[in-house]
This record gives C-alpha cells, structure tokens and sequence, in this order.
C-alpha cells in the first residue's frame, strides 16, 4: 500500500537524510530503521540514523548560529515562531495522517488532538517571545534572563509532535538554538517539522535534526560538550541514563518522565459523568500518556456501581483500523509496548485484581497489528504491579478505599508524581485534597488542557517544568547586573 506522507517525504529527499546548518544532507551513519505501520506490522518506510558524527556537525552548526540567534530580536523569534504556527496548520492533515501512520493514533485523534495541541505550544511560545520580560529590575539590580545556549532535545513516540512543539517553540522564544533527536519509532511527523522549519525561514543551525537511537545518537547529544542543555521526554530509566551522560559536563537537564497518576473520586463526586471521563482521560491515545489517569481510587461503597459504569464506557469505545473515521482507538504504537501490555495484564490477573472487562489478546476480529483490548481491573491494591508500575496502554486499575485518608495515601504511594484528577462537588474539598497529593498537575473535575498550565514532576517523574511561563523560563539563565544604571541602560 501506498501511502500519501510517505510518497510526500520521499518526493522531498527527506528520509535518507539529517536535517543539518539549514540543509537536508546525507548522514554519515550508515544505518537504517524501518517505520512499522502498528495496525499491519508491516514496514511503510525507511528511514536514515544519524550517528555521533552527525551529532558532533549537528552541534557545531547549533553552536555557530547561536551567536547570532541569542541576541536576536524578541520580534524577529516571534516572527519566526508565528510563521511555523500558520504552517502548521496548513499542513495539518499532512501531519495527522504522519502520525496515525507512525503510531497508531485513530485519524479522528489526529486530527482532533495530537495536531492541534501541538500548534498551540508553538503559539503560546510565539506570544511570550514577544510579551515575557527577559529584563527587570530589583533593589538597584538588573534581572537579566538570557539563553542558555545549545539544547539538546529528545521527544518520544506517543505524542511525536506534540512533544516536539513543546521543545523546540519556547528553545526558539528564548533565543537557544536546538539539535532534535526525535524517537526513530515516530520519525515522520518530525521530519515533516523539519520542512516547516526550513520553509518558515529559520536561518541556518537554529534548528536541526538527527535521526537515531538512544545509544548512539541520543547518548552522543547528552554527553556533547558543546551542548548547554539535554530536554528529554520518556521513560524513567531514558531520563537517568541521560542524567548520567549529562553530568560529566555540568550541563541542565530537564526531564518529563514516567507517571502512574491517580483519578481520586470523593464521595460526593458525580460518577455517571466522572467514572466515563475517567475511563476516556485514561485511554486517552491508547493509554500511552505518561500523565495518563489509570489509577482509579474509589470509595468502597460505590465499587459496584464504579465497574458497571466504566464497563458500559469501555463497552462504547471502538478499536479498530487507525485510518477509519469510525474508529475511537487504534493499536498501540509497536510491538514492545504491545508485548509490555499483554504481560502487565497477566500480572493483575495473576496478582488477583477483577477483572472487569478486556483481557488478553487483540479485540475480537482483529487478527494482526498491536491491537489491545481496553481493560479494567478492580478490587486492585497498592501492592500490585498493575498499581505501581507504568503500563502505557489501555489497563485501568480501580482501587477501593475506607478514608479520605486511606485514599490521598493510595494517591502518593507510588515512585511518580507527574500528573492528578481529583473529582467532587464541593470544590473547597477537592482543592484541599489536590494540595495533598504530590504531582506536578492536578485536574478538577477533569478540567480542560491548558497550554499555560506548567507541566512536570515530582519524584521519579522528573524535573523541570515544559508549556506556559515556565517552560520558556527552563530554557534561560539568570545573569544579577549590579552597578549604577538607569533602567534604560539595564
């Protein structure tokens, strides 16, 4: 089968290629990584990896035209930035369908979500390269946030763009220049970013790209010594062997890692509205959000009517090939996390958990392709794996509780803290029980996605925070000028 993104990156010369100094330039890694449809299994394309070579030319071209971008005007990145915006989403089917092709993402999720999420982080960084105040001053001293340099960033596969986005616009907005290293099991959608840039007009080494592993590529950015500043998106163990590779060199490392959120149900919350949009916030993109909520913690009293109310949303969900309209959840992404799947539901059945709905193997009348059946566990317990470890895919697990108490423990008993739900009517209660909870977000009332809310973690989920104010300021350096000068001098 043919397929239009595909024939359109090929057509461009960008599958065998880095994208380096402005330029698409043949890589001198030699290897080659096939990109596997997850709803056939079947490779769609091939791409070139990159190796610490490229990294080392890739930096160097960061590094030189760091010297110019970093005092470049506020205008002059916003109008960058608002030009890769509108491009966006010019081409954003062009960018859905990369992205239901690469991971699985139904094509309505696509274009609903995973698109347009992504052109608001470059908005959002757009509005604060020309509003945030890169200069103040206090008690007689000038406050002055500079770019900190040449960043590293390391994006994963389940929200290709999204992650990307997040990264790059306020890298840009402070004034770094970037070397990207996007996930090789999701690289379509960053090689169509990569055009954007170059068609945006981004000058020569403000942005660049290498394809590769971890290993090689990744491992090669974090180490560099000419790299100011490693953003990494993953895995908990990703984030410590980068931490690690980092250190020699002192450099900042922020890290969006693992999570195991909680969705914290009082019992005065409305469950025929709140179990449904738990059960859709934790299946969200298959499941395969770190902050996703597949901790559902109820009072013991409502456990019955819990199961037959998440039951009934399961029931509801429609798993099916990612390219058809009708399709509400596609597979997950590739084999490992289908594998890991299929052995975390073992595990809770194994363990003893309920199970409620799903199971193992692929949903009746889908014989090939990652295809997971959406599963609730209940009567869970902390002590289960299905409790404490991160599944990334469509497993719920609903744990009971007696006391307010017993539940925000429940909440905190796990080695992450990235993201919350907390339901209830009385508002005064479940702020008080959001406070309690140690997690970066924390959503009442299943609260809508704000791109200025800061979004990071506690704990093993990471450092740092990414979206808003503060992910721009991760990006900067704060200078103290003291000395006698006016304010228009400072």
């Amino acid at each position: 089968m043919n397929f239009p993104i595909v024939e359109h990156l090929a057509n461009a010369g960008c599958l065998d290629r880095v994208f380096i100094d402005g330029e698409w330039r043949l890589p001198v890694g030699r290897a080659r990584s096939a990109v596997i449809d997850p709803s056939t299994e079947q490779a769609v394309a091939e791409i070139a990896l990159g190796n610490a070579q490229d990294v080392d030319t890739a930096v160097a071209a960061a590094r030189r035209a760091f010297a110019t971008w970093s005092v470049s005007s506020a205008d002059r990145r916003a109008a960058l930035l608002d030009r890769v915006h509108g491009l966006i989403l010019e081409r954003a089917e062009l960018f859905a369908q990369a992205i239901s092709l690469e991971m699985g993402a139904a094509i309505s999720v696509a274009r609903s979500t995973q698109v347009p999420v992504a052109a608001e982080h470059i908005r959002v960084a757009r509005d604060l390269a020309g509003s945030y105040p890169f200069v103040t001053r206090r008690e007689g001293v000038a406050i002055v946030r500079e770019p900190i340099g040449v960043c590293g960033l390391i994006t994963p596969w389940n929200w290709p763009l999204y992650q990307i986005t997040a990264k790059v616009g306020p890298a840009l907005a402070a004034g770094c220049t970037v070397v990207l290293k996007p996930s090789e099991l999701s690289p379509l959608s960053a090689l169509l970013f990569a055009e954007v840039m170059r068609d945006a007009g981004a000058p020569a080494g403000v942005f660049n790209l290498v394809n590769g592993d971890g290993p090689d590529v990744g491992a090669a950015l974090s180490a560099h010594p000419d790299v100011d500043m490693i953003s990494i998106t993953g895995s908990t163990r990703a984030g410590v062997l980068v931490a690690q590779a980092a250190a020699p060199t002192v450099k900042r490392v922020a890290q969006e890692l693992g999570g195991k959120s909680p969705n914290l149900m009082l019992p005065d919350a409305d469950f025929a509205r709140a179990v449904p949009m738990g059960v859709a916030a934790a299946f969200r993109n298959v499941g395969q959000s770190c902050s996703a909520p597949t901790r559902m913690i109820v009072p013991r009293e409502r456990l019955a009517e819990v199961e037959q109310l998440a039951a009934a949303a399961v029931a509801a969900l429609v798993v099916g090939d990612p390219r058809s309209t009708q399709s509400t959840h596609g597979p997950v992404a590739n084999r490992a996390q289908f594998n890991r799947v299929q052995q975390m539901i073992e595990a809770g059945i194994a363990d003893g958990a309920r199970l409620v709905c799903g199971g193992l193997g692929r949903p009746p009348g889908l014989e090939r392709g990652f295809y997971a059946r959406p599963t609730v566990f209940s009567d869970v317990n902390t002590q289960m794996s299905i409790a404490q470890e991160e599944i990334f895919g469509p497993v719920l697990a609903v744990i009971p509780y007696d006391s307010l108490d017993e539940a925000v423990a429940i909440a905190n008993d796990t080695v992450y803290g990235l993201g919350a739900h907390v339901q209830g009517r009385d508002l005064g209660a479940a702020r008080a029980v959001a406070a309690r909870i140690r997690a970066g977000q924390v959503h009442i009332n299943h609260q809508a996605w704000n791109p200025h809310a800061p979004f990071g973690g506690y704990k093993r989920s990471g450092n740092g925070r990414e979206y808003g104010v503060e992910g721009l300021q991760e990006y900067l350096e704060t200078k103290a000028i003291l000395g006698d000068m006016n304010e228009e001098q400072a």
